[in-house]
């Protein structure tokens, strides 16, 4: 039976309005957030440039991961986006973006392209911050060519073995793009990373931003587990099953399986 509550209709919520310090300060607050990501991006190029771990760590890889909580890949994206962001500042763009991964299409492209592949992107907008996916169809248009490379930096795809016996293991798997050239791709799937996989070989997913992040987590999750010398078959197997799911999200059985396996060897 369908209660009384139910069956009203949901009443629209109403905002409460700012005042116009309150409004200012949101403003402010926003900026600095938004701040924070191409400041992170700045200091992790200074940190690995000058090698400012070394004192500590073997590696930047190693570094970032121990003492910030996330991978080499996580790091590269905030320092390209840095970059990008960077120059488009330096080019006066009126409108800026917001988050990383807006600007990350525009990585496979030379800096004067940058520019004008994002001012088209503002103008498809109409005027405001283009999300990702517009971002992408641009640079898609401004790179056309007959072996165009539809993929960016970080997107989730899935892997086709097809007739290419070094991809037989891998069939079926997730894999996160890091690096990009017109013909092929670099990835990274759940226990290996491969260099210069033909695009004929991989599957466009369409995750979207949080889709992806999902699936980057959880190639951090496996990592650590990997790292573990006693790791049994067993447990091998699980995050081989892992590797291969077909969606961006795990299963409340899935998510208890590496939990346990979390708790047993970390």
């Amino acid at each position: 039976m369908v209660s009384p509550e139910t069956e009203r209709p949901s009443k629209q919520k109403e905002f409460e309005p700012l005042t116009p310090s309150e409004q200012s300060e949101k403003q402010h607050l926003e900026n600095l957030v938004i701040g924070a990501v191409w400041t992170a991006g700045f200091a992790l190029r200074q940190l690995r440039d000058k090698r400012l771990y070394r004192d500590t760590h073997s590696s930047f890889e190693q570094y970032c991961r121990e003492q910030f909580g996330h991978t080499r890949q996580k790091s590269d994206y905030l320092i390209v986006g840095a970059t990008i962001y960077e120059n488009l500042t330096t080019n006066r763009c009126q409108i800026l973006p917001t988050t990383e991964y807006q600007v990350r299409p525009l990585g496979v492209l030379d800096p004067p392209v940058q520019v004008q592949a994002w001012s088209e992107a503002v103008t498809i907008a109409s005027g405001k911050v283009p999300t990702s996916r517009i971002v992408r169809q641009v640079v898609r248009e401004l790179t056309r060519q007959p072996r165009e490379n539809p993929f960016e930096l970080g997107e989730v795809v899935g892997i086709l073995a097809k007739d290419n016996p070094q991809l037989r293991s891998q069939n079926g798997c997730w894999a996160i793009l890091t690096g990009i050239s017109k013909a092929t791709c670099d990835l990274q799937t759940w226990n290996s990373e491969l260099e210069e996989i033909e695009i004929e070989y991989l599957q466009e997913l369409d995750y979207s931003e949080s889709d992806c992040e999902v699936i980057q987590k959880l190639h951090e999750r496996i990592q650590r587990l990997q790292e573990s010398s006693e790791l049994e078959g067993m447990a091998k197997g699980v995050l081989k099953l892992l590797g291969k799911i077909d969606r961006p999200y795990l299963t409340p059985l899935e998510e208890q399986m590496l939990k346990i396996l979390e708790k047993a060897y970390e």
